[in-house]
């Protein structure tokens, strides 16, 4: 049966730990373009587009973070990749939380990027709520101006601020409300980090509003084997607006993780 997922897979199946990673909301997999493009010329990359989102199919209602990490377990299963690393940013983090919940065993690296692990306010719940019904009843458009220099810095180049935009307003309405209901009812990861051993990269740029600099160093310090980096000259989005420092940073840390045969 072919996988439920549209995804990327590229790169040699030489023995290095396989890459996985994890896009946010509203985007798709070609938020991780810059990563694809380094790491698949010497290690197995793999980038889903998540249910909902880029050429996934659209689970109308709602879909929970739960859903989408039992989709990435289906895929990984389906490609045979029993060992790997996995990276997830903002949404994408949570869900890599929520792998790491599911299947720690077979993750022998994190990189948790420009996210957080609380579980949502009644305040949170009634915006992400609200939002999706907006999004279901006016589209992406407008939310997607009104964000974008919010999810990049307002001094991003204009090309990535282009390719952002692109993929906010390619996203379809019902996968974005989806989501956004799931994401709602997470579960709080905090419990989960304090008893995960697997080493991880903590990383998010220096201006990011929507997950401060303050939740990176609260995830880090509730890690036992984790390490921390602040990306200068970014926002939400590090790895698309200084793509070489988080290439730099994520190429070492790949480095530290004990090579095995995958």
């Amino acid at each position: 049966m072919p996988p439920f997922l549209a995804y990327d897979d590229k790169g040699p199946e030489n023995g290095r730990l396989p890459l996985v990673l994890v896009h946010g909301h509203p985007f798709d997999r070609t938020m991780w373009a810059p990563q694809l493009a380094e790491f698949s010329a010497g290690r197995r990359v793999i980038v889903p587009d998540l249910r909902g989102y880029g050429a996934s199919p659209v689970t109308p209602g709602t879909v929970p973070l739960s859903r989408h990490a039992r989709d990435i377990e289906s895929l990984l299963d389906h490609l045979g990749v029993s060992v790997f690393v996995l990276a997830g940013l903002s949404m994408g983090g949570q869900i890599a939380m929520e792998c790491v919940g599911r299947f720690d065993a077979r993750v022998r690296g994190l990189v948790l990027a420009d996210t957080f692990p609380k579980p949502e306010t009644p305040e949170g719940v009634r915006s992400r709520h609200a939002m999706a019904d907006r999004l279901l009843a006016e589209g992406m458009a407008g939310y997607a101006d009104e964000v974008l220099e919010r999810m990049v810095a307002p001094y991003a180049e204009p090309e990535v601020k282009a390719h952002v935009h692109r993929m906010m307003t390619g996203t379809d309405p019902e996968g974005a409300a989806a989501s956004l209901r799931g994401r709602a009812a997470r579960p709080d990861y905090r419990p989960l980090l304090a008893g995960l051993t697997t080493p991880t990269l903590v990383i998010t740029g220096v201006d990011d509003t929507y997950t401060p600099v303050a939740d990176a160093e609260a995830i880090h310090a509730a890690l036992a084997d984790a390490r921390l980096h602040v990306v200068p000259g970014a926002a939400h989005l590090p790895n698309l607006e200084r793509p070489e420092e988080f290439n730099r940073v994520l190429g070492a840390f790949l480095a530290e993780v004990a090579e095995v045969d995958a």
